[in-house]
């Protein structure tokens, strides 16, 4: 057994306390053995003058967006994705999702991220980067009918599949899957009617987006008669093991819905700020017992992956929606950044504890947004910024030491990452 010992730093507990205290991991186990005082291993992570905490855990994203960072802003999401995104992606190439995944997990890396959940394709170029990096992944091949012929449509859908099937379980574990229609408005029923029992069958959650804009909303609601969550749970698709993205336009019935289903839901306010597409009852749905995680969305939505913005966000956002100051308070923060969104996506991390898979971020308190030190948590909610991450561990193992990132080459990914977005763009506008 090799040991990792994280030294000298204040440790953030699962019921929200802080301790000074050590951390020792058995490496080869990827788990955290104990938290205490004065404990020694074969390998020493200074965290003096530090906060350590679970790694942040990022419920929804598209990673290799990356390479559509500012490149289509300042428009709502139909007209964004219609106009700009979908074009574009229709330019990508594997190489292209390798590198924005590549450049993505840095980005998530240097931000104390450990987990996420992706909806994208070439699935298995954002596999090969994930087990590269070392982090923790839900991965799943996101599909989209409406623009496609039944010939079309079905291999897509029968892709998504196949890649649940293939790469669960990839990279030692660290990576699970997912089917993943993209939305309830842009998979035609027929299809969810048949390939939803189908997931079932193979044993793989189902994740979507759901009720992000009104008009998602109003389509199935002037169609089917019925809200958006009402018809997912006439089709199967609200189980415990699966979660939806957005949620920002949910009613109380639908509230009701997503508790007593145990299904989750993942808050990306950056990007529904951005794209105004309205703001999630958060407090709501907490109160009524959903478990509610924090996403990013993609780069090209937001504009970055780092999970301490998307804290910060979800804590002011939720108080603006609830009109009340009390509302989504830090430590609702903090369980939405960690265990909230590791329970929404169905992964066993997002806590300190001893026999926990070892996953943490270390947070460097010594600068001046940061002092005084009166409150750790508000500070994990209200002032850390992803630059103050020192170190990253995942399954045990460092990713990043002193804002060196360790599993890869940081200044090599950035230039071709470059190339590749101008690249890109140069096909997209012709």
């Amino acid at each position: 057994m090799t040991t990792l010992s994280v030294t000298g730093g204040h440790v953030l507990l699962p019921d929200a306390s802080v301790t000074r205290a050590d951390v020792l991991i058995d490496q080869e186990r990827g788990e955290i053995l104990e938290i205490g005082a004065d404990l020694a291993g074969d390998e020493t992570l200074d965290a003096s003058d530090a906060l350590v905490t679970p790694g942040f855990v990022n419920g929804h994203c598209h990673v290799a967006m990356t390479l559509l960072r500012g490149y289509a802003d300042d428009k709502p999401l139909d007209a964004w994705l219609q106009e700009d995104i979908w074009p574009a992606e229709a330019e990508l190439t594997a190489e292209d999702v390798r590198v924005g995944t590549e450049l993505g997990l840095v980005e998530m890396i240097k931000s104390g991220t450990t987990a996420f959940a992706d909806m994208y394709f070439h699935v298995p170029e954002i596999a090969a980067a994930v087990e590269e990096a070392g982090l923790r992944a839900r991965l799943g091949h996101g599909v989209v009918t409406v623009v496609k012929d039944d010939e079309e449509a079905r291999a897509d859908m029968e892709t998504s599949l196949e890649i649940a099937a293939e790469y669960d379980g990839a990279a030692d574990g660290r990576i699970s899957t997912a089917f993943m229609p993209h939305s309830l408005t842009t998979v035609g029923t027929e299809y969810l009617e048949e390939f939803v029992p189908r997931a079932r069958e193979i044993g793989v959650p189902i994740h979507y987006h759901a009720n992000e804009t009104e008009d998602e909303v109003t389509p199935i609601v002037e169609d089917r008669g019925v809200r958006p969550l009402e018809y997912a749970a006439e089709r199967g698709m609200l189980e415990p093991e699966d979660f939806v993205a957005h949620g920002v336009h949910v009613d109380e019935r639908e509230t009701e819905l997503l508790a007593e289903a145990g299904t989750g839901v993942i808050h990306c306010p950056a990007s529904n700020m951005k794209l105004a597409s309205g703001m999630a009852p958060v407090q709501r749905m907490r109160e009524a017992g959903v478990t509610v995680g924090l996403g990013t969305d993609g780069a090209a939505s937001n504009n970055d992956l780092s999970m301490l913005d998307e804290a910060r966000d979800a804590a002011m956002l939720g108080k603006l929606a609830a009109a009340d100051a009390s509302a989504v308070p830090a430590e609702a923060v903090a369980e939405m950044l960690t265990a909230d969104s590791a329970d929404a996506i169905g992964l066993e991390t997002g806590r300190l504890e001893a026999g926990a898979p070892a996953d943490l971020a270390v947070i460097d308190l010594e600068t001046s947004h940061l002092t005084p030190r009166h409150d750790l948590v508000s500070h994990l909610a209200y002032a850390a910024a992803a630059a103050d991450v020192r170190h990253t561990v995942c399954d045990g193992q460092v990713l990043m030491r002193d804002r060196e990132v360790l599993t890869l080459d940081e200044r090599a990914i950035r230039e071709r990452a470059l190339e590749a977005g101008k690249a890109l763009v140069g096909r997209v506008e012709g």
